[in-house]
């Protein structure tokens, strides 16, 4: 009996073992359309994001329909104010892009936050001291003025601040450019290496410049650009420098030492000048404040003894 049992218990064994070895070998089936094409399929690049439908909302929505409105109200503005050449090209000098329609986006919503402040303003004038309506409409034209104007203000000191920035800079960039030709490099070599172990607004102005001639156009005239960029006689010296060393031959690197301690005398005799300004300036509070109290307290005294004798 027991044999029987161990017989019956080793076959079911093998046979279980022998069905699980057939679920486990490959058995030819017919290929579907999707086994056929996905090869094909498993590499290729994701369709273009333009051809996608965008859903606008929220601030998208809000901007679509302002854009007509700001745009509007930039075209008033330009007729106004004019000078598109001026703001183009102070937005270069600022290192931005010469996109005068947007700068108008932008004074249109200074103007509109100046709006909203003239109208707190001309509330709290209007409610409180009881005044007429005439002030409060002049206090919020004035505030929307002073907001368009601020802008076209600010545009100018950004200018100014990038460029004194890369004039702090000239100096060192001429002393590695002048370096790197010394070492043996090109023009288009010393440019590349200090563009690359560099950084700052200067550098970044002439990695553009390197742009422009790989894009096509030969260094002079991409060296050119760099000066009409700017609005700094010193940018204009070093590119007219360059030019005249590539064009003909010169020696580069020390025309570049030259260029660097023109600029380093300049800027001292811009801190000298600086000095003196406020040297007179600190005569006002000596003259005015410290003085007539040096003055008081020498002859307190003699008026005291006099009152005291008396």
């Amino acid at each position: 009996m027991s044999a029987s049992l161990a017989g019956a218990a080793i076959g079911f064994a093998l046979g279980l073992g022998l069905l699980l070895v057939w679920a486990g070998l490959p058995r030819n089936r017919r290929a579907t359309l999707n086994d056929r094409l996905l090869p094909y399929l498993r590499d290729a690049p994701r369709p273009s994001r333009l051809l996608a439908s965008r859903q606008v909302g929220g601030t998208g929505a809000l901007r679509v329909l302002a854009g007509p409105v700001v745009a509007d109200l930039g075209g008033r503005i330009e007729s106004i104010l004019g000078g598109s050449a001026s703001v183009k090209r102070r937005l270069l000098r600022a290192g931005k892009a010469p996109d005068v329609d947007r700068f108008r986006a932008e004074q249109v919503l200074w103007g509109a936050v100046g709006l909203l402040v003239g109208l707190v303003l001309g509330s709290v004038i209007w409610l409180g001291q009881g005044g007429s309506v005439v002030r409060a409409v002049l206090i919020v034209l004035c505030s929307v003025g002073v907001g368009v104007v601020a802008r076209d203000q600010w545009l100018s000191h950004e200018a100014n601040v990038r460029e004194q920035r890369m004039l702090s800079e000239f100096p060192t960039i001429a002393e590695l450019l002048a370096l790197a030709v010394g070492a043996g490099e090109g023009a288009v070599g010393a440019l590349e290496r200090v563009c690359r172990l560099s950084h700052g607004e200067l550098s970044a102005e002439l990695g553009r410049c390197l742009a422009d001639a790989r894009a096509g156009a030969n260094l002079p005239t991409a060296l050119q650009g760099l000066a009409d960029r700017t609005g700094l006689m010193s940018l204009s010296r070093f590119v007219d420098g360059m030019v005249i060393a590539v064009e003909r031959g010169t020696p580069l690197a020390d025309v570049l030492r030259a260029q660097a301690q023109d600029v380093r005398e300049t800027g001292r005799r811009a801190v000298m000048e600086a000095g003196g300004k406020k040297e007179i300036a600190m005569m006002v509070p000596v003259v005015f404040l410290v003085l007539p109290i040096t003055v008081l307290f020498a002859v307190f005294p003699g008026f005291a003894f006099l009152r005291f004798s008396i």
